[in-house]
């Protein structure tokens, strides 16, 4: 969580693309950030698995592992942030569901408060690791006025 006194939206986006989970800026409610930190922690060790769809999804040569936390495109890990790695698994174990940012910040970030345009960076940096042309893709599709959907195919694995 990036706690800091520049509140543009540049800055913002900035903060998030360097990776920070969330981004709270001065002055600031101490309640507030509390509860943030208690959010980030909860995502951080709440079994990602829990809501009973399959624990591998696989889509072409993507696959991702939930259990063992990896997403693999032809056999080579993909190197993605905690975050990343939730928002991937969320939107394979919904395929085809159109979410608006407001329902992906409380269905992944465990908040509906905060930025949305945290959603639209974590989803930019997500297709340049996982669609075959992040300028076209495939697999993360935008619906135009509402937010974000998994394009790709059904998912398959066990439960």
């Amino acid at each position: 969580i990036m706690l800091t006194a520049r509140g543009d939206e540049s800055d913002r986006v900035i903060g998030l693309e360097l990776g920070a989970d969330d981004y709270v800026t001065k002055p600031f409610s101490p309640k507030e950030l509390v509860a943030r930190v208690r959010a980030v922690l909860r995502r951080a060790t709440g079994p990602l698995g829990s809501s009973g769809g399959p624990l591998v999804h696989e889509d072409g040569d993507l696959r991702v592992d939930v259990a063992a936390r990896q997403a693999t495109i032809d056999g080579r890990v993909v190197n993605l942030t905690a975050r990343e790695f939730e928002l991937l698994a969320f939107l394979m174990r919904h395929p085809h569901q159109a979410f608006r940012r407001e329902d992906l910040m409380a269905q992944v970030w465990g908040s509906r408060y905060g930025d949305t345009s945290t959603i639209t960076v974590h989803v930019r940096r997500l297709r340049e690791k996982i669609e075959p042309d992040p300028s076209h893709p495939t697999r993360i599709g935008t619906v135009w006025g509402v937010g974000y959907r998994w394009e790709g195919m059904q998912p398959v694995g066990s439960a």
